[in-house]
């Protein structure tokens, strides 16, 4: 197991050695975001904004306006809720190539407390038009991630987790933004779930097998176009969906498939997420089964919709 926050800050020193429009805006958090990598192999290409976040954002898209490929980090309570007004008149509206990092997302943010938890960062995010929105599952999705909003020529935002997590892609990844894929195959329901949620999925896909439930376990690691298709395919192909993500049930991954769902095709759905509630601090483990959100909870919930197909 990687942390994402290593991955990522590798990755980005791999993509300044390959790119050298790629430059690094800090909000005094680099430590905690891992661009210190960067700062450390390309001083000229860091820029410490200090606790700024929202001047920052500024000036990353007057270096995008300039030719510049500027990743902006912070944590995401910062980057997203301080910033919201930035971001959708500075970046989105001019479609600048600005990409933001917000890290520490979710409840998974080791501790340092309820204010600094971001669980609504991807809904203020989606509701800005124009801007990609990213969640990787693990340390090697990360890596493909960077590389691949880099490559993409208009405004990202890419979430970015504390700790450790299981890997998810052991050998490798074929990620694609806008695409999900399926990293279990089943029939008689579908999860779809994002980021670090992905490997609590599949952990509970081993818990379902072992009652002879076969559940589709599909990585929606875009949250920002979503991929339409799969989610229209899972249903009718499965019947029932369960949705899993480290975030607000309300704008994120399960409003968005749920959306999907009326529109083309309704069939039994059931959330897993932060139900729209305060948080409180502790271990990884600790928040996972007071906010209903472990393995356990995910099985009982497809074992719900499944009920629910089958009456």
């Amino acid at each position: 197991m990687t942390a994402i926050r290593e991955a990522f800050g590798k990755a980005l020193v791999t993509l300044g050695e390959k790119n050298k429009d790629v430059v690094v805006l800090d909000a005094d958090l680099g430590s905690s975001t891992k661009v210190t990598y960067f700062a450390e192999r390309f001083p000229e290409r860091f820029i410490q904004c200090g606790v700024a976040e929202q001047n920052m954002i500024g000036v990353a898209a007057g270096l995008a306006a300039s030719g510049k490929i500027p990743f902006v980090a912070s944590f995401a309570v910062f980057v997203t809720r301080r910033t919201a007004d930035q971001v959708a008149v500075s970046v989105a509206y001019p479609g600048l190539n600005v990409k933001i990092i917000g890290a520490y997302t979710g409840l998974f943010n080791g501790r340092t407390g309820a204010s600094h938890m971001a669980v609504e960062d991807i809904s203020l995010m989606r509701a800005i038009p124009g801007i990609i929105i990213i969640d990787p599952a693990d340390a090697k999705e990360m890596e493909c991630a960077v590389d691949a909003i880099a490559e993409y020529k208009g405004p990202v935002y890419l979430r970015e987790t504390r700790d450790e997590w299981p890997d998810v892609f052991t050998d490798g990844c074929d990620f694609k933004i806008g695409k999900a894929s399926r990293v279990r195959e089943g029939g008689d329901a579908s999860i779809i779930s994002s980021g670090v949620m992905t490997s609590v999925a599949i952990k509970a896909y081993d818990i379902l097998k072992k009652d002879s439930i076969e559940a589709r376990v599909i990585n929606m690691s875009t949250i920002k176009p979503l991929d339409k298709e799969a989610v229209i395919e899972a249903a009718k192909e499965t019947g029932a969906v369960v949705t899993a993500e480290n975030h607000n049930i309300y704008g994120g991954l399960g409003s968005a498939v749920c959306e999907v769902l009326g529109e083309n095709y309704p069939v039994p759905i059931k959330r897993i997420g932060i139900k729209d509630t305060l948080n409180e601090a502790g271990t990884n483990e600790e928040l996972l089964e007071k906010y209903g959100m472990s393995a356990t909870d995910i099985v009982e919930a497809v074992k719900k919709v499944i009920a629910r197909k089958n009456n």
